[in-house]
This record gives structure tokens, sequence and C-alpha cells, in this order.
């Protein structure tokens, strides 16, 4: 049936045959699909998340510490090495090295530190059990040194490195009664390893804290450890420190901003500089590395000491007296860092104090020098310099007794100051 009219037409139309290319078309579509999300998905790892696998080798970090290493570029050195580590973290040796460097940066708590992580590693590493004794001394826990490096000898009785340790590690640690056996020790270590570093450097130590008649072969052997590598700047400090010793300023000299080119952080450096000037008398150019030593470290009173002697000596009377009494008595410098005073001892810190109580006097503050001078010879009565040195300036204060108007420091003796 049919109804017809302008807009109305009940007739079924035909169905339109369905086209096979466009199903099989969809049903591709469909399986590729599918296959990306189970397949392909899952193994692409997540965008700006790092991988979990070293781009570079632990080989490729190795060569180039060892690179900065022999380039004097500690620092740099120890982040390449650190940088194998974390691409091999399971390897004891890279500890082992990345500490011997770090103790050449006098970074000696971090050096312990991967000491003891090589030790985690592997209890039975001779190498790892040396440098965590040295790292140990230097931070002068001399019985666990002492303990340690004989159970790294224990191990491999062979080992020259261990032996240069263990002679350092009797001399750092002061006993004379030692220094016979750091003498047989550094040169069993040359015998293992002559051409080695630590062979030399160990050798050198042990003939220059054993007496000036050594210092010649001291020099020779120090000379010898910075030909093997001339870019730390620690042997360079010793070589200038035994030139001093010599009375070879010059050379010293030379050494010592060797040393202070390549370590600009060690206060000790510009310290041995200020040294070797003022045994030549030139005590302004002595002041200004004193300063420098100051300025790495504001906090040292030892530091503030010896900036004090240098200004004494370059006639700076009112800077002296304010260095040497933040040694001397402590106090805050004009930067806002607390300085803790020096209890009287021998030595260096007895020095400090007689040049501080001369000091006073040129400035007619006996009052104050006085009980500077008493404490000296009460409390160090066997050290005969200060001494000398204490009834010196109470002699003058009493001379100047009635006339407090008086310039008193033309009547200064002549300090006589320990090198």
């Amino acid at each position: 049936m049919y109804l017809r009219g302008p807009k109305w037409s009940m007739a079924r139309r035909p169905k339109k045959r369905a086209n096979p290319w466009r199903i099989l078309f969809l049903l591709i579509l469909i399986g590729i699909a599918l296959y990306f999300n189970q397949v392909v998905v899952p193994a692409t790892p997540p965008l700006f998340i790092p991988t979990s696998t070293p781009t570079r080798s632990p080989e490729s970090f190795m060569n180039e510490a060892e690179q900065l290493y022999e380039q004097g570029k500690l620092a740099q050195a120890i982040s390449a090495y650190q940088q194998a580590i974390i691409a091999d973290p399971n390897n004891p040796a890279l500890y082992v090295t990345l500490a011997r460097i770090q103790i050449y940066a006098g970074e000696y708590q971090d050096a312990l530190t991967n000491a003891q992580n090589a030790l985690l590693k592997n209890p039975n590493n001779p190498m790892a059990h040396a440098v965590q004794a040295y790292a140990q001394s230097f931070l002068e826990d001399h019985l666990a040194a002492e303990a340690g490096i004989k159970r790294s000898l224990e191990l491999d009785a062979n080992n020259a490195l261990a032996h240069a340790y263990y002679a350092e590690i009797l001399i750092n640690k002061g006993d004379f009664e030692d220094f016979e056996k750091a003498a047989s020790e550094s040169r069993l270590a040359k015998e293992l390893d002559p051409g080695a570093l630590e062979s030399h450097r160990a050798r050198g130590l042990v003939l220059l804290y054993t007496g000036s008649e050594n210092l010649d072969e001291a020099i020779t052997e120090l000379r010898s450890a910075v030909t093997v590598n001339d870019k730390i700047a620690d042997l360079h400090l010793l070589l200038g420190f035994a030139y001093r010793l010599k009375g070879e300023n010059d050379q010293a000299v030379d050494e010592l901003l060797a040393a202070y080119a390549l370590n600009p952080k060690d206060p000790d450096i510009p310290t041995e500089i200020t040294l070797a000037y003022s045994n030549e008398g030139q005590f302004g150019k002595a002041a200004q590395y004193a300063e420098d030593a100051v300025k790495i470290d504001p906090s040292d009173p030892k530091l503030h000491g010896n900036l004090g002697v240098m200004y004494y000596k370059n006639n700076e009377m009112d800077k002296a007296i304010q260095e040497l009494g933040l040694a001397v008595h402590g106090g805050t410098t004009a930067d806002g860092i607390s300085v803790q005073g020096l209890p009287l001892d021998y030595g260096k810190v007895a020095e400090y104090y007689w040049f501080y109580g001369f000091a006073l006097v040129k400035r007619n503050r006996c009052a104050e020098a006085v009980p500077v001078f008493q404490a000296l010879v009460s409390g160090v009565p066997d050290y005969d310099l200060a001494v000398e040195n204490a009834i010196a300036g109470l002699d003058l204060c009493k001379a100047s007794l009635g006339t407090p108007e008086a310039e008193t420091g033309e009547a200064t003796p002549e300090v006589t100051a320990t090198p």
C-alpha cells in the first residue's frame, strides 16, 4: 500500500549492501590500537624521568678522574670519582681511590667515610684499611690509625703504600720513641716501590722531622715526590717548609706560592709564606699573607696571633694589639666572627702572649701588660725564652712608673721569636 502526496511515501527503500573493504579496514585499525596499548605503551619509559641505568660507563668516569688528578684538579677529580661510584656502587676500589685523593685535598672526614664504605664492600681489603688508617691519622685518632695500618699489613705485608702511610702515621703521632720505627717503615716503602710518590713523601717527612742534619736529604726526597706529580699542593707546602727550615727563603717562597696557586683555601700555606718573608725581614709582605690566612679561617686564634706578630714586627702596634688580643683573650672580629682565646702553653702560644705584652707596653698600657707577663712567668716556667721576655717586659713597666706619658717603645728590647 502506498500513500502518495507531496511529502509522504510509505514505500520501503531497499537496504544498502555492506562494503567488505570498509569492514576489513576497521578491523585493521582495531588491531593496531590493541597492539599499541598492550605492547608499545608498557615498554616506553615515562617522559621526563631519568633512566635507571647510567648513560656513561664507570670506566669513562675513572679515566676522566685520573686525567683531572694528574692535572692537579683535585676537586674535579673527586667529583668524577663520585660519578663513577654512582655508576658502579659495588666496586670497593673506587671508594679507596676517591678517599686517597680526598686526603690530598684535605677532606679527611670524607676520605674516612669512603674508606669505610670500601670496607663495607670488602672487609679484607688491605688498601681500604690502609687509607682508613691514614685518614684517621690526619683526624688525630692515632690509636685507631695505628691499629688500622697494622691490620692492613697483616693482609698484605708487601704493600708499599701501607708502609709509607705507617711511617707518616707514626710521625703524625708525635711520639719521639716512634721515630726509629717510622724511619724503618719509610725505608721499607722505598725498597718495595722506589718510584712511588707516597714512598718519597714518607721518607722525606721522616727525614724532615728527625733532625736538621737530614734537611738536605729530606728536600731531595720531597723534590722527587713533586717530580712524580707537581700538581699536589701539599707536596709543595712540605718542600717549602723544608727550605724555610734550611734558611733558603727564596726557594721556600717559590714552592709555597706554587702550593697557594693549587690550593688557595688552605690557611697553612699563606702562614708558611708569612714566616718565610719574616725570615727575610720583609714584614710588610709577611703581614699581607698573614691577613690572607685570617680571611680563609677568621675563627682560628692562632692565625690572629701570627698576624699580630707580623704587625708588631712591622711597627703597626694598634693592629698588633687588636689581633694578639683576639689570640690571647678571644673576642669577636669586625665581621662578627667569634674567636676563642688560646690558653697559655709552651711554643707558639707563649710567643703570642709576650708579643702582646710588648705591644701593650709600646702603647703605655702597662696595667694590661703586667698580668700578661706575670702569666708567662708562672704559666710556662720551664720555657726560658718566654720567661726572659716576660721579665724584660715587667722591668720596662717598672721603669715607666711615674712617667705614663713617656714613650716606652724605644726602650723595648728586641724580642727573640721562635721560627
